[in-house]
C-alpha cells in the first residue's frame, strides 16, 4: 500500500538533491565537504563528528593529519575529496602549524549556519535533557522526553513510538556501535542538519517544541 511521505522526508530529499547540484560548482573545501555531508542527510555532519571522536583514543579533542584524514576515510569523504583537498582542508584549520586541529572548531566551521532564534529553541531542547548539566545526555534521558505523538508515521500507523525513537537513536550511531550518550555537540550537529532541510523558521520550532514537549 502505498504511503505519503512525511513533510520531514520530503525536505530532506529536497536538501540532498541541492547539495548535490551545489556539489558540481564547489571549489572551496570547506563548502565542499558541507555539502558532501548535507547529500547524507541531516545526521551527515553528526556522523562525521562522531568518527573523528572514535579517533580521538586520549580525548584531548585535537587531530592530526593523518587522524584527520583517517576520520574522512572511514566516513567515505576519500571517495569525493582527494589527499591535496583533505590537506587543503586541514591547513585552513591548523593556523598555528602546529600539525593538529581542534575537531570541535573544524565541525562547527563545517556546520550550515542555523539562525540565532534555531540554535536558541535546540539549546533548551538540550537544556531539559541535561538534568546534571554536564552537557551529556543519556538514551535514557531522551526516552523520557521524546514525543512521536504528532510524527506523521505514527499518526498513519506506519511505525510504532518504539520504532521511531530507535529511528532517532540510530542518527547518533557509528559503525553499529552506539555509546548510550549523547553529547550537546553531536545534538547541536543532528539539528543543524534538520535545521538545513528546513525553510520556515515556524515548522522548525514547532517540530523541536512538539518533539521535546517545551
Amino acid at each position: 500500500m502505498y504511503r505519503p511521505m512525511s513533510a520531514q522526508t520530503r525536505n530532506e530529499n529536497l536538501m540532498r538533491a541541492s547539495a548535490t547540484r551545489r556539489l558540481a560548482r564547489a571549489t572551496d573545501p570547506v563548502e565542499k565537504l558541507r555539502l558532501l555531508c548535507l547529500q547524507r542527510g541531516s545526521s551527515g555532519i553528526l556522523g562525521l563528528g562522531r568518527v573523528f571522536r572514535r579517533i580521538d583514543d586520549n580525548g584531548n579533542g585535537v587531530l592530526s593529519f593523518e587522524e584527520f584524514k583517517k576520520g574522512l576515510h572511514d566516513s567515505g569523504f576519500d571517495r569525493s575529496m582527494d589527499d591535496f583537498e583533505m590537506e587543503e582542508l586541514f591547513q585552513t584549520f591548523d593556523r598555528d602549524n602546529s600539525g593538529s586541529i581542534s575537531y570541535d572548531e573544524f565541525l562547527r566551521a563545517i556546520r550550515p549556519k542555523m539562525s540565532p532564534n534555531r540554535f536558541k529553541i535546540v539549546e533548551k531542547a538540550f537544556s531539559k535533557l541535561d538534568r546534571t548539566g554536564d552537557g551529556v545526555v543519556t538514551y535514557h534521558d531522551l526516552k523520557d522526553v521524546y514525543n512521536v505523538r504528532y510524527h506523521p508515521f505514527y499518526q498513519n500507523g506506519q511505525l510504532s513510538e518504539k520504532e521511531l525513537f530507535l529511528r532517532f537513536l540510530a542518527n547518533f550511531e557509528v559503525g553499529g556501535n552506539p555509546d548510550g550518550i549523547v553529547t550537546k555537540d553531536e545534538f547541536i550537529d543532528y539539528y543543524t542538519g534538520v535545521s538545513a532541510s528546513i525553510d520556515e523558521d515556524a515548522y522548525f520550532d514547532l517540530m523541536v517544541r512538539l518533539a521535546w514537549k517545551l
